[in-house]
């Protein structure tokens, strides 16, 4: 699939690198005309990597699969490079095993953001909340997508492949990717998140 190349990849000057045959909107070819930016083509095996804030890693088991295919490009088209850990078919697997790839990629700031689909999205995020660092959120509308940015600046995304139509899981997204930290009392807060990470790791029940 051609990568599309919007208003938001256009710098502020210089030159936009873009891999050759790459689709170019009207409204991204005027701005860049207006900063006096120039869009060079070369082959996508001579791109730079990508930077990790702009990777996404992205996972399902069998009963995401659908959504996930349907939700990469648009991934895409905001922007974002997809890094697709699997499933790639619709053969059963075990939605752990999935989560924890992306949740790992994201602790480890391979990826700036991680977006995982299982059958309802409930064992995704308990999963992905296992890993230091991870705030799994699911979400499942606008409301909840922006909450839980603005509120618990969420780095991974989990959705209900079989509990969201296609358009309200692309809402979903659209609205959790565009959306930021709100900082401010919520910062407070998501430290206190932090200090109870760690404070857990030493952890024992009471005898």
């Amino acid at each position: 699939m051609r990568k599309v190349i919007t208003q938001g990849d256009i710098p502020q000057s210089g030159e936009l690198t873009v891999p050759k045959g790459a689709i170019v909107t009207p409204l991204a070819r005027d701005l860049a005309k207006e900063r006096g930016v120039k869009i060079v083509e070369v082959p996508a095996d001579q791109l730079a990597p990508p930077a990790a804030d702009r990777i996404v890693a992205l996972g399902s088991d069998h009963g995401g699969f659908q959504m996930k295919e349907k939700l990469k490009p648009i991934l895409e088209e905001c922007g974002f490079h997809v890094h697709d850990v699997g499933t790639h078919d619709e053969k059963p697997v075990d939605y752990p095993d999935i989560a924890r790839q992306v949740a790992e990629m994201v602790a480890r700031g391979e990826a700036e953001r991680g977006v995982i689909i299982d059958g309802a999205g409930i064992g995704s995020a308990i999963v992905a909340n296992k890993f230091p660092g991870i705030r799994a959120a699911l979400c499942y509308d606008k409301a909840s997508a922006r909450n839980s940015r603005e509120h618990n600046d969420s780095n991974i995304l989990t959705l209900g492949g079989r509990l969201l139509t296609p358009s309200q899981a692309e809402e979903v997204l659209r609205t959790w990717l565009a959306t930021p930290f709100g900082g401010g009392r919520h910062a407070a807060r998501v430290e206190k998140i932090r200090e109870i990470e760690k404070a857990v790791r030493n952890w024992t029940p009471r005898s």
